[in-house]
């Protein structure tokens, strides 16, 4: 796609509409960004943090989660679908219904993302600082390739993490550990 090709928000989710199964994100600047499909085993793994997730935030009931065809209208201008992320009740309450149907204007309190082997480190990286820059406060790049996590909090340096057996969700995801068992096999 050429980088002089932008497109607005709007012209982004009617194209994001009709193309359903294109996995798709949109820069600040207005870029497209088309992404391969994962492999099985990516896609095993993803919906293994997604259901971790998703089993914690029931038993919790404090917000949201979502899977990675989710999308967010960060505040900087950019489309995202984090592989996994959370809204506190309150944050997502605040929104009018019909922000909470299309692409919720916000940035996630929690995100994850997960490196498959076709993905290149650095943009995955970038669009971590990116959530954080827009209000993110905890997130989880996982890098099954290297064995590593890189944990980015709000306002703190990134911490890395060589193959942890699980991570906590701290004071954002109170008693949630993703366990990260299945993830390294």
């Amino acid at each position: 796609m050429p980088k002089t090709f932008k497109l607005t928000h709007e012209q982004f989710r009617q194209l994001a509409e009709v193309n359903r199964d294109w996995r798709l994100e949109r820069t600040a600047t207005g870029e497209l960004r088309v992404m391969p499909p994962t492999g099985s085993s990516t896609g095993s793994r993803n919906l293994e943090i997604e259901g971790q997730l998703w089993f914690w935030n029931r038993q919790t009931r404090l917000g949201k989660a979502f899977n990675s065809s989710t999308g967010f209208h960060l505040p900087n201008g950019a489309d995202r679908f984090p592989d996994a992320a959370w809204v506190s009740w309150e944050r997502w309450n605040a929104l009018t219904p019909e922000e909470q149907e299309g692409f919720a204007p916000l940035s996630p309190d929690f995100v994850v993302e997960f490196r498959s082997p076709s993905d290149p480190l650095k943009p995955l990286q970038e669009k971590m600082r990116e959530y954080l820059d827009n209000g993110t406060r905890l997130g989880f790049l996982i890098d099954r390739k290297r064995r590593r996590v890189e944990v980015y909090r709000l306002n703190r340096e990134v911490e890395v993490l060589e193959r942890p057996d699980g991570l906590s969700g701290e004071d954002v995801l109170p008693g949630f550990v993703l366990d990260l068992t299945e993830i390294w096999q």
